[in-house]
């Protein structure tokens, strides 16, 4: 039903101009492409998926061929008298081989094409994220890791922000976005929990992973989070973003470091510096490398466990690790 309804709108739409029909066309294709990234589709729910560009795109020619632009009719009215007595001899010839299809009608009737392309295209892009230079992580599901020798990975910690002994026998590796839902679940549920119960056997380095939205939102929050490790606070303003209280942007940051008592002006100027945009861009690409599709991807010891885990999950490849 709901498909049906954004069928009808966008036919409905097809009606204030054509100026608007290459838009909406495009909208639907892109609605039957994202159909693939519906959580109930993924492999590894409870995480924020990282979009991928589909091979098929719909072709131009055939939006142009649809969609003639009201500049271009302009453009391709006749000049004069003769021009026009013409132009309506042909139109008469023409009329004798042609049917002429009112253009909203076939508009309306492409809506249904597109979306099917869309489907098409979005199948033909899941699950070929290695095409894109992102190979796909290996299962190593809790449950999977007992019926065989898990898979492990050279996750590197870089220079980033860790809890925890420096010669700690478990380290974990997150990569993470402040404006993924499921990241926010993990540190509001479980990430406390998991620092208390193994407290001085796990060291947990974050990492950034910025994606929901295009990753503007999240990369300026992994900025503001860095400059306020200049301060000597970054896991506080770390839990503060991903508190929620505050919208993650320019304002957000600047009331995050009030409440925190940090200095607002160094702050703001840190940002403006983006002096950390280059470290924010590494994590993304270290992350890449390594295969991760969404956030939060975690790397225990190189095992990677994919989404927002309960605390079980974790506890069940650290107790595994720890009795090495």
């Amino acid at each position: 039903m709901r498909m049906i309804r954004i069928f009808t709108i966008l036919s409905v739409k097809s009606r204030q101009g054509n100026d608007e029909m290459s838009q909406e066309l495009v909208i639907t294709y892109r609605v039957g492409i994202g159909i693939f990234a519906y959580p109930g589709l993924d492999p590894h729910p409870g995480r924020c998926i990282l979009p991928i560009k589909p091979k098929c795109v719909l072709p131009k020619v055939i939006l142009e061929s649809i969609i003639v632009p009201k500049e271009r009719i302009m453009e391709e009215q006749p000049e004069s008298e003769n021009d026009h007595a013409q132009t309506s001899s042909t139109s008469s010839l023409s009329a004798e081989r042609y049917v002429r299809i009112k253009r909203s009608y076939l508009y309306t009737a492409l809506l249904p094409l597109t979306f099917v392309a869309g489907l098409a295209s979005g199948f033909l892009a899941w699950g070929r994220s290695a095409e894109y230079g992102v190979p796909p992580i290996p299962d190593t599901t809790p449950d999977v890791i007992g019926e065989r020798a898990p898979t492990r990975l050279e996750a590197g910690t870089d220079d980033d922000p860790a809890l925890g002994p420096d010669d700690a026998q478990v380290v974990i590796v997150e990569f993470s976005d402040f404006s993924c839902p499921f990241c926010q679940k993990f540190h509001q549920e479980t990430f406390a929990d998991l620092m208390d119960i193994y407290a001085g056997q796990v060291r947990f380095v974050y990492r950034d992973f910025p994606i929901v939205g295009g990753g503007q939102v999240g990369f300026q929050a992994a900025q503001a989070a860095n400059c306020a490790g200049e301060q000597g606070d970054y896991w506080t303003y770390h839990d503060a973003l991903f508190s929620g209280r505050y919208n993650l942007d320019r304002s957000g940051f600047g009331q995050y470091a009030s409440d925190l008592g940090l200095d607002t002006a160094e702050l703001e100027d840190c940002l403006d510096s983006k002096r950390y945009a280059e470290e924010v861009r590494g994590d993304f690409q270290d992350g890449v490398d390594l295969g991760v599709t969404g956030t939060p991807t975690f790397f225990i010891n190189g095992i990677p466990l994919v989404g927002a885990q309960p605390l079980s999950s974790f506890a069940q490849v650290i107790e595994s690790e720890l009795a090495r």
